[in-house]
């Protein structure tokens, strides 16, 4: 279960790059909070990375995530890391989230989508992006909206944790890969004389 292999298997499904950089974003995240949790933090990683690895081949439920979970389990991949993956998904009555691995997933899912899409749309991308215009955009039903925010906000609550303190975190987890996803900061334009 090295990050090498779990990126050989992601690209082995995945072509599109938005959403290969929003399975970097919830790795990350997810990453964080298994540091702060002191948990298995490349378990965790492993679950933010391939949480949506199948989902170009397979986006229909409940096809995504069951057959990733079918690839993940003939790859060796362990019962709580295929169980995560299954749980983020809530078209499955089978896998409620119980875990703080499960619940995490879910609360970073979502939300590191909302945030990348609320960077891209500021020249200064991730930098000095704060909850409180995260939570603005929220109220704006046609930016992004396939993004739903019941499930950011139900995230924050199953995990136990504040909104704006879990935008501000799932903020500053991706500002070190901000390169990686694609949310560097837009150089200052020249003004021509």
């Amino acid at each position: 279960m090295s990050r090498e292999d779990n990126l050989k298997l992601l690209h082995q499904y995945t072509e599109s790059i938005s959403l290969f950089r929003h399975m970097l974003a919830v790795e990350a995240a997810v990453r964080a909070y298994a540091v702060k949790f002191g948990e298995d933090v490349e378990k965790w990683a492993t679950v933010g990375l391939l949480h949506d690895f199948d989902y170009e081949r397979w986006p229909d439920p409940p096809d995504h995530p069951l057959k990733g979970a079918e690839i993940l389990l003939a790859n060796g991949y362990p019962p709580d890391v295929i169980y995560a993956i299954k749980s983020h998904a809530d078209y499955l009555p089978d896998c409620p989230r119980v875990s703080r691995l499960d619940k995490t997933l879910y609360a970073c899912d979502e939300l590191s989508g909302f945030v990348t899409a609320c960077a891209l749309v500021r020249p200064e991308r991730l930098e000095g992006l704060t909850p409180k215009s995260v939570r603005k955009k929220m109220k704006q039903a046609s930016f992004a909206a396939a993004v739903r925010r019941e499930d950011i906000v139900r995230g924050a609550e199953d995990l136990g944790v504040d909104l704006d303190e879990h935008i501000a975190f799932v903020i500053a987890a991706l500002q070190p890969i901000a390169s990686e996803l694609g949310l560097v900061p837009e150089e200052p334009r020249e003004n021509p004389s």
